[in-house]
């Protein structure tokens, strides 16, 4: 925060939802920040009389804690805490003229493309100079590199082609020039996402270029580790694999939602590939990049789940043993396919049934996984210290959505470097190591 700055020209943004959001956000913080304002984020101990909250608006639980956290604000507004109050980001994107009527105290409501606006609005200029320009808002040795928005493929369950439109992806040169800005900053760890990454470079090259895009990230200087999540399973691109396999700086790491293993499942949630095809490339993908540690979202409860569907889900959860899962009961979303045509007839106990069924089975799959690396080294990035322990990561963990190695013992370790850790203990979803030396290379 900037010293002596008046409580009318700080902003507090507050981020609701995916890693998509925080990157929107600090984009809107950067520009905010060249206007002149200074900015805080996500914070309840402010003097800012200016707030802008970036919601979700994917499911249920999501949309609920968006609109909690408007009307928390409203009744700060109507207190005289604070003087302004901006909606921006999902929920609003798709509800914008419903919010306006039931939501009074909120001074403007836009959606997930407006940056420029919204720092128009709030007195400030922006334009194309500020593109690629961040205020990190996660800890400075990681950041998050949104390649495209948008969605082309219509799953069944999904709202987001209504909500961010169609697959739209972010310019090579440009991307690069913000990474190299990134590790300027000491980003040593780039986690590149989408809401599909394989798809990357189509619209705009006539062909998929994620491949390109991560071997180039990986010349950048001080970038260390390159990260990739939400890899959509169909038509997965060949020379992904084959950039994983040869790239040192590509961590082992892939973040693949399957959804579910059923021929009848995935033919109605509109996923655009067979069982047979999906035990097929998890297979390639074990086979072609050793040591690979695969997470997945699996949903249960989608209309028309049967007991035997479900059976198989177990079956491919055991058969596959996959290394980070999260599994999600089904919840309807107006004007998605599923919504439109089908009849949600799974009821909300057998959900949950399921959902925790397949979580019991993954824990201890998780153990088992852990307890085989005991007595290995790892190379560890500390993310914090907390308590009595540092806490960091490997390779095989991406930040806030994987487990942790926790380190005891240790008095000199810095947050943001690596190190060499033997691994000492485990648990189902956390592992125990000692420090043997900081990690140079």
């Amino acid at each position: 925060m900037e010293c002596g700055m008046k409580p009318e020209r700080k902003i507090n943004v507050v981020t609701l939802g995916c890693s998509k959001n925080v990157v929107d956000s600090e984009h809107l913080m950067a520009r905010l920040k060249r206007a002149g304002f200074s900015v805080v984020f996500d914070s309840n101990a402010t003097d800012a009389r200016i707030v802008v909250v970036n919601t979700c608006g994917f499911i249920g639980d999501a949309k609920e804690e968006s609109i909690d956290t408007i009307l928390e604000f409203a009744r700060a507004k109507t207190a005289g805490v604070i003087d302004s109050l901006f909606v921006m980001g999902c929920l609003s994107e798709r509800y914008r003229e419903e919010l306006r009527a039931e939501l009074p105290e909120v001074d403007e409501f836009f959606g997930v493309k407006n940056l420029d606006d919204v720092v128009a609005r709030l007195g400030g200029a922006s334009g194309k100079e500020s593109t690629g320009e961040r205020f990190l808002t996660t800890p400075s040795h990681y950041a998050y590199l949104k390649i495209s928005e948008g969605c082309n493929w219509g799953c069944g369950y999904c709202a987001i082609p209504l909500i961010r439109g169609k697959h739209v992806s972010v310019p090579m040169e440009e991307l690069l020039a913000e990474a190299e800005k990134l590790a300027a900053k000491g980003v040593k760890e780039l986690i590149v996402i989408a809401q599909d990454t394989t798809y990357y470079g189509l619209d705009l090259y006539g062909e998929r270029k994620l491949g390109e895009l991560l071997r180039r990230l990986c010349r950048i200087g001080g970038i260390e580790w390159v990260r990739l999540h939400y890899a959509y399973p169909t038509h997965f691109p060949e020379d992904v694999i084959r950039t994983m396999r040869e790239e040192p700086k590509i961590c082992k790491y892939l973040d693949i939602p399957f959804q579910h293993i059923s021929d009848a499942q995935l033919k109605s949630m509109r996923r655009g590939l067979t069982k047979a095809e999906t035990y097929a490339l998890v297979e390639r993908l074990r086979r072609e990049i050793p040591d690979i540690a695969l997470r997945t979202t699996l949903l249960v409860g989608y209309p028309g789940e049967t007991e035997r569907d479900y059976a198989e889900l177990l079956e491919f959860v055991e058969k596959v043993r996959f290394e980070r899962l999260g599994v999600f009961p089904y919840s309807e979303e107006e004007g998605t396919y599923s919504a439109l045509r089908l009849k949600d007839d799974v009821p909300e106990e057998e959900k949950q049934r399921r959902a925790e069924g397949v979580m019991a089975l993954q824990n201890r799959i998780s153990l088992e996984h852990n307890t085989r690396r005991i007595g290995r080294t790892e190379r560890v990035l500390i993310d914090r210290r907390e308590g009595d322990f540092w806490v960091g990561r490997t390779q095989y963990d991406s930040p806030e959505v994987d487990q942790e190695v926790l380190i005891a013992g240790a008095k000199k370790m810095a947050v943001g470097r690596f190190y060499r850790v033997r691994i000492t203990g485990a648990e189902d979803y956390d592992l125990y190591g000692e420090v043997l030396s900081a990690d140079n290379f």
